[in-house]
């Protein structure tokens, strides 16, 4: 296939999810698209996002189109980030490297996950833009701290702990494939003594879903984040939250921020999801906060949908990915290039030529 700069501007998310299903062996392409349980929570945002109509206004002055924003003290060029993913080897050699050229020159948040196949610093090295730490809370806290420590000393600026995973779900495909991490794929910043189960597949059996149960400190409760808070000065915030309770408790425990969250439809099945979610958190935090929609975005509407639902950005995950399979950092760049494209055009059509002009107003439910 020609990956020229014709072929990789030219091409729709969708395009790029059949090239990266195409080209990634099947354990691997099952484990980055899988869900848990009956995988009904990997249509079921989609769906409900498909569910949101759109508002325009007309006889706007929209001959200047800003999608620029900031979150957590960065500029960005839209309302629009990377979600923690593990392992971005799995799709191309260059892995993280590639992902965080690609996020410098869209201008957007880069979240990195604990388990990153680069190292933290190497990350760092090759980014231009916003970078932010996401972690597990593991057994060993010390480890937790060595990561947070070389994620200050390399200039991230937030940490992002993901709270909806005590433990891994079921995940039938990884467990009918008996995945495990291939050989020469490493989790990098982590001690390999904790990561050794990851690579250690069984038939029947998810090797990431073992290494879970050994090493995810599944105890922690809100008490907890107290100890966390104490030794960074980074902003923590919050991955997973789904109801307006845990905003709440989340806001009284000092978090710099929430990411409302399905995992990408891999943790809880039968879960609302993220989009349904997002209306009762944002009358809670009441702009306390920043709120980030994690889940199903695949358009630039959607971002417009999350902003006058109450979030401040989005997060896309899996297309980035896709983009890393076809073409490396060109293709990641393309994807969330499509995306902030696609929502400026939606800021012209809806009347809304600034982020902050999107409300509650611009969208009902058909």
């Amino acid at each position: 296939m020609n990956t020229g700069v014709f072929a990789v501007l030219s091409l729709a998310l969708h395009e790029y999810e059949a090239v990266a299903r195409e080209r990634l062996p099947g354990p691997v392409w099952d484990f980055l698209a899988g869900g848990s349980g009956t995988e009904s929570m990997l249509s079921a945002g989609r769906e409900a996002l498909d569910r949101i109509r759109l508002r325009p206004r007309c006889l706007v002055d929209v001959s200047d189109c800003d999608p620029g924003t900031s979150l957590l003290g960065a500029d960005l060029a839209a309302p629009l980030g990377i979600a923690p993913m593990a392992y971005h080897q799995l799709t191309h050699p260059d892995g993280e490297l590639a992902t965080a050229r690609a996020a410098g020159e869209a201008g957007v948040v880069f979240t990195v996950s604990m388990f990153a196949s680069r190292s933290l610093e190497d990350i760092a090295a090759e980014a231009t833009g916003p970078l932010w730490l996401q972690l597990y809370w593991l057994k060993r806290r010390e480890l937790m701290i060595d990561l947070v420590r070389r994620a200050e000393a390399a200039g991230y600026r937030a940490l992002v702990l993901t709270v909806d995973a005590p433990r891994v779900a079921h995940r039938p495909r990884d467990a009918r494939n008996g995945f495990a991490v291939p050989p020469g794929i490493r989790a990098v910043n982590v001690d390999p003594s904790v990561m050794s189960a990851s690579h250690a597949g069984e038939p029947g059996e998810s090797a990431i879903a073992r290494h879970s149960r050994e090493q995810f400190d599944s105890s922690i409760t809100w008490g907890d984040l107290a100890w966390l808070r104490e030794r960074t000065s980074l902003p923590l915030v919050l991955k997973g939250l789904l109801t307006g309770e845990d905003a709440d408790l989340a806001l009284k425990h000092g978090v710099g921020g929430i990411v409302v969250s399905n995992h990408g439809g891999r943790q809880l099945d039968f879960a609302q999801t993220a989009v349904e979610a997002l209306p009762e958190i944002s009358e809670i935090v009441s702009g306390r906060c920043p709120l980030i929609l994690d889940g199903a975005i695949r358009h630039g509407a959607d971002i417009a949908k999350a902003l006058c639902l109450g979030a401040d950005s989005v997060f896309v995950g899996r297309p980035v990915l896709w983009g890393l399979a076809h073409s490396g950092s060109a293709g990641a760049a393309a994807v969330l290039r499509a995306l902030t494209e696609e929502f400026e055009e939606v800021m012209a059509l809806m009347g809304a030529p600034r982020v902050r002009l999107f409300g509650p107003s611009g969208v009902t439910r058909k």
